[in-house]
């Protein structure tokens, strides 16, 4: 009793310490609190200054797989101190070329990359680590952390504003070094704290030991060792630091009649309560797909990943609906400072530069805190309808989706400035839905012992529908611009400047509703198969 205490108290210092690192992580999408002064001082056109923006996100979501497999593989700690070194290393150059007034966007596009690639690892250690310290919550565990990352957005851009007021020069080296001792500080206490009755002394060892097992190089026949028992297509089951025993000794009274099933030789596997934390499962044609309830409580533990999870077309619908919400999220994300420096020069031309930053960093920060609530608000939500009703955490994809759609409407039709909040609360709150949810959709679907790689994988499916939502907002706005003999790029006409954008954000998201309700009816058609299959026992 006085051990699982102990525990907890560490988990609880290792989840504020996550929620640490990943306030540092999400600064990409305080870009459009800098970026309309930056490239102004540095006379880029919008088009030039998204594909900046563009090669954050891009960092963040390109190497989602192989971040992933090394969050799995090797523990997450070592990614928390890579993403340290790259954030400092990533957005130092911003401020010297800033105060240069001159720099190569190439250059800066390898930069920006750099900052959201160590956004991603450390993010992705950190929600593994939440993750595997609160099995049995694992919605609310991942959602403090995700929603810190939604958070940060706000943070920074509030320091900043309290700090150095329309000083973007030293805002940028605050982003340098907050983000990157923020990160540092938390690898120090962003530890996992398996159960003592289920797991070794040293967690690192334990979780490095357990993910790096390689089933196909180890013979069957060794009675000492056993791994070495298991078929490469029995061991898809794994269970997590932190499950009792009793839900150890669940899972394998359930995998001890799949083994046996017709198809494939029997296995004559006794485990003790060391090694109860192996539980196999043999069927290879047909996995089980655990309502939420299930899974929560330990019935079931799928492990899918790889070139299964790529066979997988749940996977894909999946991967659709990330693709296009993401999408639609960053551009708006990316943009809402040009969008308010539009509406506001044609609403009042007299306003000024201070006013004008002002006005951008409100928005940032209202975009941010409403990531952040929807964020809280979906991880806990789906937790909720996950353990009281068992429904799918799906439908809290369906009320992003709504949320997003909303706000494209608004988009459209705003054109007085002091409006625009509508935009930015509502995509903050979309956003902020999707991610929080979907990091306990991949672990629910998918397990969790893949689950970075696996989100790895999803986190990538932005990357196309970034590029050509924000590569068109640009091309939309740069041909509404006029250039002064200065070189200052203008736009006057307000909410023409970038209207037609939305109307293709608008019809994604319509697409995006109709695969969201298509999955929630293929997922509930799967799983009745299977308990028909089942004998309507699971």
């Amino acid at each position: 009793m006085a051990a699982n205490i102990t525990v907890n108290r560490w988990r609880i210092i290792a989840s504020i310490a996550a929620t640490l690192v990943a306030l540092a992580c999400g600064t990409n999408y305080v870009y459009s609190a800098w970026a309309p002064q930056f490239a102004q001082r540095l006379k880029f056109s919008v088009t030039q200054s998204n594909l900046i923006g563009l090669f954050g996100n891009l960092g963040m979501y390109t190497l989602g797989i192989p971040v992933g497999m090394f969050v799995d593989h090797k523990g997450p700690r070592p990614a928390i101190l890579a993403g340290a070194v790259l954030l400092g290393v990533g957005y130092f150059p911003f401020h010297i070329a800033y105060d240069r007034g001159s720099a190569h966007v190439s250059l800066l596009c390898f930069f920006s990359y750099l900052t959201g690639l160590g956004g991603c690892m450390a993010c992705s250690a950190v929600v593994k680590i939440s993750a595997l310290n609160w099995p049995n919550h694992r919605g609310t565990a991942t959602a403090f952390p995700l929603a810190a990352f939604g958070l940060s957005a706000f943070f920074f851009s509030s320091l900043g504003s309290l700090l150095f007021p329309g000083n973007p020069s030293d805002f940028l080296l605050l982003l340098a070094v907050g983000t990157s001792s923020m990160t540092f500080i938390g690898f120090f206490f962003a530890k996992i704290h398996p159960d003592p009755s289920s797991s070794p002394s040293s967690s690192d060892a334990a979780y490095t030991s357990l993910n790096s097992v390689d089933p196909e190089s180890h013979p069957h026949g060794d009675d000492d060792e056993p791994l070495q028992h298991l078929h490469p297509r029995e061991l898809r089951l794994l269970p997590e630091p932190g499950t009792p025993r009793r839900t150890s000794a669940a899972i394998n009274s359930h995998s001890s009649s799949q083994i046996s099933s017709p198809g494939y030789p029997s296995h004559s596997i006794d485990l003790d309560d060391d090694q109860a934390r192996l539980s196999v499962d043999a069927s290879h044609t047909d996995r089980l797909i655990p309502t939420s309830d299930m899974l929560e409580s330990g019935q079931s533990h799928v492990d899918i990943r790889g070139l299964n999870l790529i066979k997988d077309p749940t996977f894909w619908l999946f991967f659709t609906i990330m693709s296009i919400l993401a999408g639609v999220g960053i551009m708006t994300i990316n943009n809402i400072g040009n969008d308010s420096k539009a509406l506001w020069e044609r609403f009042d031309p007299t306003v000024t530069q201070h006013f004008l930053v002002a006005a951008q960093q409100m928005h940032v920060s209202v975009l941010s805190v409403c990531s952040f609530v929807g964020r809280l608000s979906s991880g806990v939500g789906s937790d909720w309808l996950a353990k009281s009703y068992g429904a799918s955490r799906v439908w809290c994809l369906v009320i992003a989706t709504v949320i997003f759609l909303a706000a494209q409407l608004c988009a459209l039709n705003i054109e007085n400035p002091r409006l625009l909040l509508f935009v930015s609360t509502l995509s903050g709150l979309g956003y902020g839905f999707l991610f929080g949810v979907f990091p306990s959709i991949v672990a629910e679907q998918f397990g969790i012992h893949g689950m970075s790689q696996n989100w790895g994988f999803l986190t990538m499916a932005p990357t196309i529908t970034s590029n050509v939502f924000n590569l068109f907002y640009g091309h939309i706005y740069d041909q509404q611009v006029t250039v002064k003999d200065d070189g200052e790029r203008v736009c006057m006409h307000g909410l023409g400047c970038y209207k037609d954008a939305y109307w293709l954000t608008l019809a994604a998201c319509a697409i995006g509703l109709g695969v969201c309700l298509w999955v929630i009816h293929y997922t509930k058609l799967q799983r009745s198969r299977i308990f028909a299959k089942e004998g309507g026992q699971l």
